[in-house]
Parts: structure tokens; sequence; C-alpha cells
């Protein structure tokens, strides 16, 4: 990827201000956050969050999906592909990423994350700070691996999945599209069917669909 004249950032929530964090670690020296809600004058620092964005103003800059949320995360990512804007790929300093690891267009790695040989992100994920994703393992577009999550080696993580702080996959197991592991569970089989699983071990407590 070239050298980013800029970062457009999308969003302004609790995750953008992670990521504009990251991007000034990495040496960025222009940003600008993009929130509908953005109020009259509003700034992160010195740098402004508007309502809207005029692309030839911005001419050369990159686009990072910013919002955290999988759904999000995908609408972002095609709105950029929409208006051919080339999306961003940032990962941390103190991340380290093992030999022969990729990371998707759009994506996030995090402070301290770690991103183990061989392993595979997709297109607009977030490794969150200080989640492991280990060797060989692949992890879908959309999906967000949150904060001191663990996901050991050899498994296979679907697209729009989200694995909850502190949560834990453990060896070789598949997780299936659009899957939540809640925070602090324990997938210790292969979650096969869409839904929101929670506990030690992991149990599904609602389908995909139900409320």
């Amino acid at each position: 990827m070239p050298p980013l004249t800029g970062l457009l950032i999308l969003g302004f929530g609790g995750h953008a201000r992670a990521v504009a964090d990251v991007a000034l670690a990495i040496g960025i020296k222009q940003l600008c956050f993009i929130d509908i809600n953005a109020r009259p004058g509003e700034t992160f620092g010195t740098f402004p969050v508007l309502p809207s964005w005029d692309k030839g103003r911005l001419e050369g800059w990159s686009v990072m999906p910013a919002s955290g949320d999988c759904v999000q995360q995908h609408a972002q990512c095609e709105w950029a592909a929409q208006l051919d804007w080339p999306l961003a790929t940032l990962v941390s300093p103190t991340a380290t990423l093992g030999f022969g690891a990729t990371v998707g267009a759009g994506s996030f790695v995090g402070h301290h994350a770690h991103v183990g040989p061989m392993a595979s992100v997709g297109q607009g994920c977030v490794i969150n700070t200080g989640a492991i994703v280990e060797h060989e393992c692949t992890v879908g577009d959309f999906t967000h691996i949150s904060i001191k999550a663990a996901v050991a080696g050899r498994c296979q993580i679907g697209k729009g999945c989200f694995i909850g702080a502190g949560s834990t996959v453990i060896d070789g197991l598949i997780v299936s599209d659009g899957v939540t592991l809640g925070a602090g569970a324990c997938a210790h089989r292969n979650l096969t069917e869409p839904g929101v699983y929670v506990g030690v071990p992991a149990k599904q407590i609602r389908r995909e669909g139900q409320r």
C-alpha cells in the first residue's frame, strides 16, 4: 500500500478514537473524522470532526471504517468501494504479525495484538487491543476479535462474527458466519449455527434473528 497522505476515519465513537491513536502512532500526520452527528466545531485534539466530506479536498487520502460494529464495518467498506476511495490497513507498532500473516484492506490491528504465523485476517476486520489470533487461523471479512480475546491455532472464524472481550476459542474450531461469542466465554466445540453463545463452556442462548 502506498504511503498515506491522510486518513479519513468513518465515525467518532470510541473505536474511531482507538483507530486515530494507532494512526498517530504509525506516523500519519493528517486525520479527519466523518460523523453525521458531529457538532459544529467539534475536534479530536487538532483534528476536525465533520458531518460530511469533500473528496476533492481529500485527494490522496485513504479511508478507515471505524464503527467497530460488524454490519457497519461492512457498509462502510462498501461505501468506500462505491466511491472508489482506497481502504487503509492499520497495524499498531506494538502489535506483532507472524511470518506469512496477512491482514486485509480496511482492517485494524490494535496495540499489543498478535496475529500468528500464516494466519489470515480478512477485509474490514478489527483485531482489538491485546487480542490474539494464533498460527494458521483464518478470520472472515468484517469480524471483530475484541479486547484480549484469544483464538487458538488453526481456527476458522467466519464472516461478520463478534468474539467478545476476554473470550477464548480453542484450537482448530470452526465458528460459522454471524456468530457472537459473549465476553469471557469459552468455545470448546464448533459453533455452526449463527446466533449468540455465552458461558464456559459456551452455549447458544439466541439464534440469529431472535430477540
